[in-house]
């Protein structure tokens, strides 16, 4: 009905009434109609946009008009509110009657309705447009609006709707049920139509954000320039944090103001989530309150006014329910808002599974870094300093993967309990995942957390599959090599879409071809969950232990799965050897096998293979786990660990009975220490093994090795003359060739004649050509190099040098290094120092991670390049490089090295005239010397290409008792 003129009496007491509202109400009601007069403005011109018939196009303007007048100049917005009901009333019947109509409906019942609309809005457009230019001229901001004249328009507008009934357009196909609807809705009840609003702030940012700054930065940059996001990770990563930093940025204030909003479903379940509860949340973090039906409708037009970003905050909870075809309405809705032009979405979820049609950016939300995981811990923790508990805490930081939440809950509750940092690692090591329950709900309790992913209704639908693969993958140190899944637990058939079902809940997370969890997810699958079943262990031991079998030296697909998978066949071979060690014990020493060939690296088998039981079952398999482990460590040129595995393992065979692979782990011990320059102790060793009962029960080749040994480690010692050293052997069809070239090498360090030397080196190159004798090739062109060096045929030298680096290139990266920086020093005794240094550095690169392969090849490097700057005059830096040489040397316990490099550095002493300091160094080397048990005269023949340039004189003037060393003992 028409809204009627109030009595006067009623209008005097409004008006006293009205006198006496407190300000802040009458300000409060004024804000309300503005934004609802901006809802209805944004609406109209929607509308306007769409309508097919100019004349409608001009009444929406007109009326649009009239309201941004009201909104932007009177003072008495509140009475306009039944002006705004009325105008979003002539939207609705203007959309619905003028759909599909023409131009020559306008000649009918519907053109005369619409032309006494537009009188009706022009004469109103006018005399509210009257009132803002009197405004102007009198310089006011705003004017009011007698109420009494607003009622007339009311009137004016109630008789032109009027027109809009059935019998007027009863020849027009339109909706009539929705105008009259339309005309129902007209009266004085204010915002019957219009859901009601009340404004409302979003969350403050986060006071404890640590290491986000720069993500922030990034994803605020991404907002500001209208894209829409999606931040997805596991619980307690910290997305909400992230969003609600994001929504208080400086930029994200400026541009979307008071428009700025946070939705959460946090708390709902997907199972039971309905539509309307979906979109209730929605309009109610907006600040409106949905009447009627169509309640996408009503907030696309709150939005449509203005730019705004809104935060949908755990959306996993609907992005799960939407997959029910009941609640299909929900990405659709969400497809719909994101459509509006300003309006940004911000989703955070643990689900991968994002409404479609929506141009999302999706970023994976990382952990911690390491400083910004310890700034959080002790900005909780208070019972010790960062300074006091660093290297503890630094550790269980790391072994949570620096996951947020974790480390929010351990921090809270080690202060809590007042724990001091090594009762936490105590209970830690404990408990585990255990501590993490420190309270109830998700932000406490990591079981909370981690049961809210799990009860999704998709990890539901996989059933036991679904936990059974989580359990291997957790597994796992490594986690569930892809390419493999199938092959690997066959009794998982559906085990790639599991996978994707867990990666899309992020459960896992795919990286480097392999699916893997998070440290704190990991402990709660093992501490909470289920250990893999026994199919899939037995599935899983089955495929990594064939796989070892298989594999050989060459480079072939178990190669590759070896050097993949390497920390989970460690893992199963080290879990294998706790519950079924005798079946483990070939396939443990076989993966050390493998590892040698095919990625040197220390292992974490090293503990449990000395914790085996040793009885007569068990005394030869746990001897053989020990010899291949002590090769591995002397690939990885840890000799001091490798002698001491061989050691163990010697005196398992020996208990064994095991003559020949005791003899062999010997000898190779003896070896190990020749290498090191421990040449007395090699011979010691190989002494004892000769006048021990098992010498007789070696075999010949075997016994061959054991004196080709002691002859090398004698060579250096000097304690035998040249012609009896490689003589037991010359015939023999293993070692013949071999001791023939080392005798006349042999000969030639020894002072032998040079050009006889020469000729028998030779003639056994020929014999060498073959690819049966590889390393007789080798060792012959080592001796050639070094007597052509001393002959000061230096071109010849490199030539041969460089013979031999083509040769073991690729196969022997440590042989390699090594001839090169031979090489390289001939270059800078030939004064090219550039090509010298060249060398060094291209040589060096494979080796960048020699720490993890081979830390001797740090040594060759690091006294190459001492010699090098040595004789180029650069002494600062020759000195600096004989020092590391040194210190490297303490951590090797190689003799060699030393007594080269504390040489070295005698002689920078004594060209800087700093002749005390030289004899120290001088007298340094020579006890270096005594414990080798290499003379000091003969500390370079055997090995001619690294002595130092004939002009640094300092030691042979040492050893010669010359001025100034004449006093020196």
């Amino acid at each position: 009905m028409p809204s009627k003129k109030p009595k006067a009496g009623k209008s005097q007491q409004s008006k006293k009434g009205f006198k006496q509202q407190a300000p802040e109400i009458e300000e409060s009601q004024d804000d309300s109609v503005s934004q609802l007069l901006g809802i209805t403005i944004a609406a109209i011109n929607a509308t306007k946009a769409l309508v097919p018939i100019d004349l409608a196009k001009g009444i929406l303007g007109t009326i649009a008009n009239i309201l941004i007048i009201a909104q932007s100049v009177i003072k008495n917005k509140s009475d306009f509110q039944a002006i705004a009901d009325k105008c979003e009333t002539i939207r609705q019947i203007l959309e619905s009657a003028t759909k599909d109509a023409t131009e020559d409906d306008l000649r009918g019942p519907l053109g005369h309705a619409l032309s006494q609309l537009n009188k009706s809005v022009n004469r109103i457009n006018s005399d509210v447009a009257s009132k803002k230019e009197q405004s102007f001229w009198k310089r006011l901001f705003t004017v009011t609006i007698d109420r009494d004249r607003i009622t007339g328009w009311e009137k004016d507008l109630d008789h032109a709707l009027g027109l809009f009934n059935f019998e007027a357009v009863a020849g027009m196909t339109i909706d009539m049920k929705y105008v009259k609807t339309a005309l129902q809705l007209m009266g004085n009840v204010p915002c019957i139509n219009i859901p009601k609003y009340r404004p409302t702030k979003p969350p403050s940012r986060p006071a404890m954000l640590y290491g986000r700054d720069g993500l922030v930065a990034e994803l605020t940059n991404l907002v500001v320039n209208d894209e829409h996001l999606a931040l997805i990770g596991p619980g307690g990563m910290g997305k909400s944090s992230l969003a609600k930093a994001i929504l208080n940025e400086p930029l994200v204030t400026e541009k979307f103001a008071d428009r700025r909003f946070f939705v959460t479903y946090d708390g709902l379940d997907p199972s039971s989530i309905t539509f309307d509860t979906f979109m209730t949340r929605f309009a109610g973090a907006l600040g409106m309150e949905i009447v009627g039906a169509d309640p996408v409708r009503q907030i696309s037009i709150f939005l449509c006014s203005a730019s705004a970003l809104v935060v949908l905050d755990n959306a996993e909870t609907f992005e799960e329910a939407s997959g029910s075809s009941t609640l299909g309405e929900i990405p659709p809705a969400i497809a719909e808002v994101a459509n509006i032009p300003g309006v940004i979405l911000v989703l955070t979820s643990r689900s991968r599974r994002n409404p479609p049609n929506v141009r999302w950016i999706t970023k994976d939300i990382p952990p911690l870094d390491l400083s910004s995981a310890q700034a959080v811990f002790f900005q909780i923790y208070q019972h010790a300093s960062l300074s006091e508990a660093e290297d503890n805490i630094k550790g269980l930081l790391k072994e949570l993967d620096f996951h947020p939440l974790s480390i929010n809950i351990l921090a809270n509750t080690a202060q809590q309990n007042s724990w001091s940092p090594t009762t936490l690692l105590r209970r830690w090591n404990d408990q585990h995942s255990k501590v993490l329950d420190a309270g109830k709900g998700k932000l406490q309790s990591l079981s909370d957390t981690m049961q809210l992913s799990l009860s999704s209704p998709s990890v539901q639908n996989l059933g036991e599959n679904g936990l059974r693969a989580l359990a291997i993958i957790a597994f796992l140190p490594q986690g569930l090599n892809e390419d493999l899944a199938s092959d690997f637990l066959p009794s998982l058939p559906q085990i790639d879409t599991i996978c994707d079902v867990l990666c899309t809940q992020s459960l896992v997370y795919r990286q480097d071809n392999f699916l893997k969890v998070l440290a704190p997810i990991r402990h709660y699958v093992r501490d909470s969950l289920q250990a893999p079943d026994s199919t899939c262990l037995e599935e899983m031991r089955a495929f990594y232990h064939r796989t070892v079998d298989w594999c050989s030296e060459e480079r072939d697909h178990c190669a590759d799965i070896i050097i993949s998978d390497h920390l989970n066949i460690e893992h199963v071979v080290a879990f294998d050897l706790a519950h079924l060690p005798k079946e483990t014990y070939p396939t443990c020493w076989r993966f050390l096998e493998c590892l040698r060939w095919h990625l040197p690296r220390p292992t974490t088998l090293t503990p449990t293979i000395s914790n085996i039981v040793e009885n007569s079952s068990t005394w030869t398999l746990k001897a053989h786990c020990l010899s291949n482990l002590a090769w591995l460590y002397y690939t990885l040129s840890q000799l001091a660990e490798a002698a001491q595995a061989y050691q163990a393992a010697e005196a398992l065979y020996l208990t064994a009975g095991d003559s020949e692979n005791m003899g062999n782990c010997l000898i190779t011990r003896a070896d190990l220490l020749r290498a090191q320059g421990r040449f007395i102790q090699s011979q010691n060793l190989i002494d004892d093994l000769q006048h021990s009962d098992s010498w007789k029960a070696l075999s010949e080749t075997t016994t061959a090795q054991a004196w080709h040994v002691l002859d090398i480690a004698r060579m250096y010692t000097f304690t035998v003359p040249a012609d009896e050293l490689f003589m037991k052997f010359l015939e023999d069809r293993a070692w013949g060739l071999k001791s023939k070239i080392w005798h006349w090498r042999a000969n030639f360090y020894y002072g032998g004649d040079t050009t006889q030397v020469n000729t028998h080196l030779e003639e056994h190159l020929v014999q060498c050509t073959g690819p049966v004798h590889p390393s007789c090739r080798q060792i012959t062109l080592e001796g050639l190099a070094d007597v052509v060096f001393c002959e000061g045929r230096l071109s010849d030298a490199m030539a041969k040098l460089q013979t031999l680096i083509e040769m073991v290139e690729g196969e022997h990266s440590g042989d390699a290094l090594w001839y090169t920086v031979r090489k390289a020093i001939v270059a800078s005794k030939q004064g090219n120092y550039d090509l010298a240094r060249e060398l060094i550095r291209k040589a060096s690169e494979p080796f960048q991670f020699f720490v993890l392969r081979n830390a001797r090849a740090f040594l060759h490097q690091s006294y190459g390049s001492a010699c090098i700057e040595l004789t180029a005059g650069e002494r600062d830096r020759a000195e600096s490089y004989f020092t590391a040489t040194i210190e490297g040397c303490d951590m090797q316990g190689n003799l060699v090295f030393k007594a080269f490099s504390t040489r070295g550095l005698g002689e920078v002493a004594f060209a800087r005239g700093d002749f005390a300091l030289a004899a120290q160094r001088f007298v340094e080397t020579r006890s270096v010397c005594a414990e080798m048990g290499v003379p000091p005269q003969h500390l370079y023949s055997c090995t001619p290409l690294v002595t130092l340039s004939d002009k640094f004189e300092g030691w042979v003037f040492f050893l010669e008792g010359r001025s100034p060393f004449a006093n020196v003992m």
